[in-house]
């Protein structure tokens, strides 16, 4: 049976874009890891009559509804009640999770107020789902044949709550196992990795091969279904090998999440430190570089050059070069990543010199020229990048321009650790 899923958000504050609402993201792409298909994306605000008209749609299109927020102790968390009411289900009181409450406020030192308990009551006869993460316990039930979810708004309380229980309730609905891994790619737009693996996508159906665009780069997902976990990454393994047979070490990663978590370990293990100098990125790489548990081996500094006199005084920019040819060079940007080497006393560093935005330099360099470089023991590296046009976002120029130069290290490190 395929099932339908719909994703219900509750929260005014969504509605006037004072939040964003992640949780539909992030929880469509676990449910879809699971071999579930959302449907339906809805978000209404805190209005009891719009709540339970929003519930009466999606039970006549869905057998699987996730709800997110008002669950909580406020007059305005009206979730449970409106939905269990949709359902006919009347709400009682559980201890248990008054128990678990209190417990959460005296570990935190926190007092806990009388209008907390109100978490405490949920559906009659529902599954409770523990939230180790806050106080609004989550809960599962299925009348007439839809199953419902209800968890809390805050990210980091729904998503863990999704994982860790969520999840095993939801593979009571479906035969077998779904098991997906997911490969990273850098260095193909989302459209070029179709046009290369189009006849393969076409051709599967068990395991399925899906590509999704990134910011900068290209998530590609393989999943399939059998009776256990470890069948099913028999599957995948073929055709993961073919997939990278295709596309080489444009492949960065699988079941990563970004650059920077694959570049510090292969740092780590051929012994490399490592050094940046940043204009237009403004520290970007090396504060995720820093994101990385471990860091702290491979890591010596970093100079924030956003000025030329840094990129002088500091750097060692020749003046001459910056006079005649402007910051945004490729000549700066190796000189940039020589000096960084030099002053750090790094393995490797790189450097990043360019526009990125809103307007173009006072030299008439364009929105999105940014030169990357790469300085080594084998000599420097720099790469002209074309980025977008003025209508481009300057934090997506920044997010690329960083993506390039850690690529840029992870390259060297495959060339190098043969």
């Amino acid at each position: 049976m395929e099932h339908r899923v719909e994703l219900l958000a509750v929260g005014t504050e969504l509605l006037l874009g004072n939040i964003l609402n992640t949780n539909a993201r992030d929880l469509s792409q676990l449910l879809s890891g699971l071999g579930l298909n959302v449907y339906h994306h809805t978000v209404v605000g805190d209005n009891p009559a719009r709540l339970a008209q929003a519930v009466e749609i999606a039970k006549g299109r869905a057998d699987i509804l996730i709800t997110t927020g008002g669950l909580g102790p406020t007059c305005d968390d009206l979730t449970k009640k409106v939905v269990a009411g949709a359902f006919g289900l009347p709400l009682e009181f559980h201890p248990e999770c008054e128990q678990s409450i209190r417990d959460y406020f005296a570990k935190s030192g926190r007092t806990m107020t009388a209008n907390n308990l109100q978490q405490a009551y949920l559906p009659k006869g529902c599954t409770v789902l523990e939230n180790r993460w806050g106080t609004a316990p989550g809960c599962a039930f299925c009348v007439d044949g839809v199953h419902v979810v209800m968890l809390p708004g805050p990210p980091r309380e729904c998503l863990p709550m999704f994982r860790e229980e969520v999840t095993p309730y939801l593979a009571q609905l479906t035969q077998g196992v779904i098991h997906s891994r997911t490969l990273r790619i850098f260095g193909l737009g989302e459209s070029g990795v179709e046009q290369l693996l189009r006849d393969k996508m076409n051709a599967l159906t068990n395991p399925t091969l899906a590509p999704y665009a990134k910011e900068g780069e290209v998530e590609l997902r393989i999943t399939a279904k059998a009776e256990s976990v470890e069948k099913a990454k028999e599957m995948i393994t073929p055709v993961e090998q073919e997939v990278r047979d295709i596309l080489g070490d444009q492949v960065y990663g699988a079941d990563v999440t970004s650059l920077e978590e694959v570049v510090v370990p292969m740092l780590a293990k051929q012994g490399l430190t490592l050094g940046t100098a940043e204009s237009c990125t403004g520290g970007l790489i090396a504060k995720r570089v820093t994101d990385v548990p471990g860091a702290s081996a491979v890591l010596q500094g970093g100079v924030v050059s956003y000025t030329n006199a840094v990129k002088h005084n500091v750097l060692g920019v020749s003046q001459e070069v910056l006079d005649s040819q402007g910051a945004v060079c490729a000549e700066v940007a190796r000189q940039m990543a020589q000096g960084a080497r030099k002053v750090l006393g790094c393995d490797l560093a790189v450097s990043t010199t360019g526009v990125a935005g809103p307007d173009s330099d006072d030299r008439g360099n364009p929105v999105g020229l940014v030169y990357v470089a790469l300085a080594t023991p084998d000599g420097c590296e720099a790469v002209e990048l074309h980025l977008g046009g003025a209508a481009q976002r300057r934090d997506r120029v920044r997010t690329l321009a960083a993506n390039h130069a850690l690529d840029l290290v992870r390259r060297y490190c495959i060339s190098h650790g043969k």
